[in-house]
């Protein structure tokens, strides 16, 4: 094998490839990045066995074929190099790889070594605008629940639906004790439901790479997802990620969302923010509790914490508060997750009573809602 490309090309592959790697004491190909050179491109591949990611970056190849090189490695010295020309010249045993004055040998290991990642023949195809799917995931991911016990819950629902005139792909996670849900359009026209659920890690992965390529104005406005029975594939611009699917039934979480409420309050995001974090100073260890109290006749809402070893705080914001006077303790962490999830100057929050959900959404935007539910005194 023996091709030359950029610097600046070479980086980028494998900024995207790399971050999959990871130490495997069992199967140490896992931590090399597979590099196939034919035609006039070059692929990158690795996979950690759940996910697989590939990128091809334009290049010369004079010689075709096929090796794998240490994936931390070869992207930690390509950082380091100039931006000039790179020639890679590999070997079965190793590749020699030239920038300049710039010259170094790493080892290889054999090609045939490396997992085969299969193409999905996928028979749903649905094309996602980029930016809306990558604000959507951030605001979702975070809620997925960490504990393996429940594996639907690690993931996020993915729906898609009809629209009036345009799909829509709804995305929920919840770990039980919050749940965070997003909706945005889709470009494919969609004549049935299809749900499918994905490890919150793969769309984390998606998330990043849609970063990486966000001021490149090369890359299409669209992301394409292609599901089959088992796998999901995201194909942007050069990149292809393929995942395993969740099997399972995720909870209908629907039902617990409440129709109406007792008490709601307009108030600006921010002045919230910093009332939940003042208060927190003095919240209980383990407990992160908060009291939130919404007072309609003196339109504020207040945030109380009491502490035996640290002393008491209320911090008071205004608020436009409507329905009757009302408290709950909230978890203040996941409160917090809920509002720096949300982008909007103003936020409407809604309660029942003590033991019910409160909901939380950006003023103006119905397709974006965040519910946590209160701790129970």
């Amino acid at each position: 094998m023996k091709l030359t490309c950029t610097r600046d090309n070479l980086h980028q592959g494998l900024s995207i490839v790399s971050h999959l790697t990871g130490k495997n004491v069992n199967l140490p190909i896992l931590q090399n990045v597979l590099v196939k050179a034919e035609g006039g491109s070059i692929r990158f591949t690795t996979t950690n066995l759940e996910m697989a990611v590939s990128c091809l970056i334009r290049g010369k190849v004079d010689e075709p074929g096929e090796t794998t090189i240490p994936s931390k490695l070869f992207f930690d010295y390509v950082s380091l190099l100039p931006n000039d020309a790179v020639t890679l010249d590999g070997t079965l045993e190793n590749v020699r790889i030239i920038c300049g004055s710039h010259k170094t040998k790493m080892n290889t290991l054999s090609s045939a070594e490396f997992p085969l990642v299969p193409r999905v023949q996928g028979n749903r195809t649905y094309a996602i605008p980029a930016e809306d799917f990558r604000t959507a995931l951030a605001q979702v991911t975070f809620a997925v629940a960490s504990n393996e016990s429940r594996p639907e819950l690690t993931g996020v629902l993915m729906r898609f639906s009809k629209g009036t005139g345009e799909g829509r792909l709804t995305m929920a996670a919840t770990d039980s004790y919050r749940l965070a849900e997003r909706t945005i359009p889709v470009v494919t026209p969609i004549e049935t439901e299809d749900t499918v659920i994905l490890p919150a890690k793969t769309l984390s992965e998606v998330s990043r790479i849609l970063s990486v390529f966000r001021d490149d104005m090369e890359c299409p406005p669209s992301i394409e997802m292609t599901i089959s029975e088992s796998q999901a594939v995201f194909s942007y611009g050069p990149v292809e990620l393929t995942s395993r699917i969740i099997e399972g039934n995720y909870p209908d979480y629907t039902q617990i969302i409440p129709k109406q409420f007792e008490t709601q309050a307009v108030i600006d995001r921010e002045d919230l923010i910093k009332a939940v974090k003042t208060a927190s100073l003095f919240s209980k260890n383990g407990l992160f509790d908060v009291i939130l109290e919404l007072d309609p006749s003196l339109k504020q809402a207040s945030l109380n914490a009491v502490d035996a070893a640290r002393g008491e705080n209320t911090t008071v914001c205004g608020a436009d508060v409507t329905g009757k006077k009302n408290v709950v303790t909230l978890n203040y962490r996941y409160l917090l997750d809920g509002l720096n999830s949300m982008t909007e100057e103003k936020v409407r929050f809604q309660m029942i009573d003590v033991t019910n959900p409160c909901v939380v959404v950006p003023e103006g935007n119905a397709a974006h809602l965040y519910l946590v539910m209160p701790i129970r005194q």
